[in-house]
């Protein structure tokens, strides 16, 4: 059973276009992991190198985000450089172009927040996205911010669509967000 399911799961990811896949607990060096994978799985599909560097800086961007702002974070040591944090990123193709996809809990309070902050960034062109981005390099992070808050501007920067959301409501104040770009 084990092995059937197992292949299942698999199949259904090929399938899906999933080329890396990684859920669980994920910290700076992970990310240092995962990323050379990713490198060089786009090296073997000859990626176009201006894709390649998008899809990887998104998929940075998202990763540093789960590990920041996950509900779920343990303190790390040196040697885990930082924060671990429990989340889920996803790279794949579909319709001939990449996605990066990710999922992580975030307290209740701060979904609020991140709802009307991506809403704004969504609704923004391209050339409104640049501008915003400018104007939040020249200001003080946001307050709670663990970065420069550019993060969510830098992602749908480099997407080729608006970046897709989501929420659901877990209970117990928390909620799980999923954030989607396309390339």
């Amino acid at each position: 059973m084990l092995a059937r399911d197992f292949k299942s799961f698999f199949e259904t990811s090929k399938r899906n276009g999933i080329i890396l896949s990684f859920g669980g607990d994920i910290s700076e060096n992970v990310l240092f992991s995962l990323g050379e994978v990713l490198k060089l799985r786009m090296i073997q599909g000859e990626t176009d190198a201006t894709i390649a560097k998008r899809v990887f800086s998104i998929f940075v961007e998202q990763a540093q985000n789960i590990i920041r702002y996950s509900a779920d974070k343990l303190p790390g040591d040196k040697a885990s450089c930082g924060m671990i944090s429990a989340g889920m990123i996803v790279v794949g193709v579909e319709n001939a172009r990449f996605f990066v996809v990710c999922g992580n809990e975030v307290p209740k309070a701060d979904a609020a927040v991140l709802h009307e902050r991506l809403d704004h960034i969504a609704g923004m062109s391209s050339e409104e996205l640049k501008r915003f981005y400018r104007e939040k390099l020249r200001q003080p992070p946001d307050e709670g911010s663990l970065g420069g808050s550019i993060g969510l501007i830098e992602i749908a920067r480099r997407s080729s669509a608006p970046v897709e959301f989501d929420f659901h409501d877990l209970g117990d104040e928390r909620s799980l967000f999923c954030l989607k770009a396309y390339i």
